[in-house]
């Protein structure tokens, strides 16, 4: 299963496309759409779709996985991502992809184990997880490979659940 990972943003989008089974994994690619600071925010919003559009048609993922808007202490930043979440929404519907949404603390939880570790235990266990040499940079593709990985962890989970549920009615 390709999944795509996206930590939205409006100055920067990360990015990371993660194949596998839950269980092994590997990074295909990642990155962010960056948008400049002095551009209208319509411009910016318009580049965000456009560079998602150009990304899901070449590499057709299965399912997308989104970072939720959970806490900001700046409205104005939260609305800001708020209108990049949208965007990347429209994209993704747009594309027939299944979206599943994970707050940060279940993205924590799913790549450490612990729902409130550091950002740098999050990217360490990226690193690890996908047998990357070094973390990736920059912090927001690190982080959009985190919520693939996440995914993709959750997906195996539901799928050895509905393997147990079926086993256990044939008995």
């Amino acid at each position: 299963m390709l999944v795509l990972g996206l930590d939205p943003g409006l100055a920067d989008t990360g990015y990371g496309l993660v194949v596998g089974d839950g269980r092994d994994l590997r990074a295909v690619s990642y990155g962010v759409i960056r948008t400049p600071a002095n551009t209208p925010v319509g411009e910016r919003l318009a580049k965000i779709y456009q560079e998602m559009s150009h990304l899901l048609g070449e590499y057709h993922p299965d399912v997308a996985a989104v970072e939720e808007l959970f806490f900001c202490r700046n409205v104005r930043t939260a609305m800001m991502v708020g209108e990049a979440r949208g965007v990347l929404l429209l994209a993704l519907a747009e594309a027939g992809l299944e979206v599943a949404e994970y707050t940060p603390l279940q993205i924590k939880e799913g790549i450490t184990g612990y729902g409130r570790a550091e950002k740098g235990q999050v990217q360490e266990m990226v690193r690890v997880l996908l047998c990357l040499k070094e973390v990736p940079r920059p912090d927001d593709a690190a982080d959009a490979l985190a919520v693939a990985i996440c995914h993709q962890h959750a997906a195996r989970m539901s799928a050895l659940v509905r393997e147990s549920d079926t086993t256990e009615a044939r008995r």
